[in-house]
């Protein structure tokens, strides 16, 4: 009996012994799979460091105000092209080339809706409209929602496209830039899954929540269940941050908020690092991004993530005040339309916000970006000029 406990235990130690080498060499080939990160500056604010300067990146820098996406574009439909990794990377570059130097991050050239096409939804992207769900969930009893719930998702199938795509693109960046992950956060898209497309009302969607609370939560459930996947796998292919898009998140009052939106943005935030841990993975820098949502700064900071994005209905001083010491990193927030102005108001924007993030005052803490995406029709010198005038504002004091 002593003889074979021995051998048990040693069987044992070996079987721990082989998981702890087999997981430290999976970090190791992916980490010796990608050329090393010859910029790192984003990574570093976002973990809460001291820095020499604000990392910049904005939102949307992939898409239909640069020239050359329309090049490389063609007559391609919208999603095709989100699932051609050649093409999608191609995109996801073209701002990293044309702004190079002036920008720290790139993010993946793909679309939140892609989760419920993966859950077996219809999402077209139909031209000067947006995206179209010709078949859109209306309630607990259409016989999509029970499909739904008991359907065995597999993202890593679905979503492989995706995952192809930002390996490519790690590679071609040969480590000049970070690459960002994304996912949209469990109310945004079902706010697409039932509405079907864009919306000014959100009628079915506040149907949803105010007379079939119970089924809504459960469908958010899974499709935050989904997301952690999804942001998983994209980390595994190559993603060194990601960020969560809770696009509509402003649409809830502060109380519906804390029950339709708040509990799923915080099991992503506490999930995925559980995740990436068994997948022998390390932990990336989390954003999220509930925009709109201006009365939940403070629960926000309090979710999990590292970084909060803010849109521009914030002032950054007051931002700065409510984080106060917690070791939060805000990431924002120009107004996006200042783009469509002069250069003097660019500049004006800009020295506002420097100092409302107190940027000379504590050289970290703060992310720049804008408050939403890119419009259309933005000049990208006009943009090149925004990302200027950062770095001339930012400048260490002599």
């Amino acid at each position: 009996m002593a003889g074979a406990s021995l051998c048990l235990l040693s069987l044992s130690t070996a079987l721990v012994a082989w998981y702890l080498h087999n997981k430290s060499t999976n970090r190791h080939k992916m980490a010796s799979q990608f050329p090393p990160l010859k910029n790192d500056l984003l990574l570093r604010a976002a973990r809460g460091e001291t820095v020499e300067r604000p990392p910049i990146w904005v939102m949307r820098q992939a898409g239909r105000y640069l020239p050359e996406y329309h090049e490389a574009k063609g007559g391609r439909d919208f999603f095709e092209v989100c699932r051609d990794p050649e093409i999608a990377s191609t995109l996801t570059l073209q701002p990293i080339e044309r702004y190079a130097g002036l920008i720290d991050a790139a993010i993946i050239f793909s679309d939140i809706l892609v989760i419920p096409q993966a859950m077996g939804m219809t999402v077209e992207m139909v031209d000067k409209k947006g995206p179209h769900f010709p078949n859109p969930l209306r309630s607990p009893s259409d016989g999509q929602y029970a499909e739904l719930m008991k359907r065995d998702v597999d993202v890593a199938k679905e979503l492989d496209y995706v995952y192809k795509a930002i390996t490519l693109t790690r590679k071609k960046l040969d480590g000049r830039v970070p690459l960002f992950g994304f996912t949209g956060a469990p109310w945004t898209l079902l706010c697409y899954m039932v509405e079907g497309g864009g919306t000014k009302l959100f009628k079915e969607v506040k149907t949803w929540i105010y007379k079939y609370p119970e089924e809504t939560k459960a469908l958010l459930q899974k499709i935050s269940e989904l997301c952690v996947e999804y942001l998983a796998l994209q980390v595994k292919a190559g993603a060194q941050i990601v960020q969560v898009f809770d696009s509509w998140a402003g649409e809830l009052s502060p109380s519906s908020f804390k029950t339709f939106s708040q509990p799923y943005l915080t099991y992503i935030a506490k999930h995925l690092p559980l995740r990436l841990k068994e997948m022998g993975l390390e932990p990336v820098p989390m954003v999220v991004f509930p925009k709109g949502a201006w009365y939940a700064l403070d629960a926000a900071c309090d979710m999990g993530y590292n970084v909060v994005g803010l849109d521009w209905l914030h002032d950054p001083a007051e931002a700065v005040k409510v984080v106060g010491d917690r070791p939060m990193v805000l990431q924002g927030n120009a107004d996006p339309g200042v783009l469509y102005g002069s250069h003097e108001a660019i500049t004006k924007v800009v020295e506002e916000m420097v100092q409302g993030f107190d940027w000379h005052g504590r050289h970290k803490g703060w992310i720049v970006n804008l408050g939403h995406g890119i419009t259309p029709f933005v000049n990208p010198d006009d943009l090149k000029f925004f990302f200027e005038e950062i770095h001339r504002l930012t400048k260490t004091k002599a």
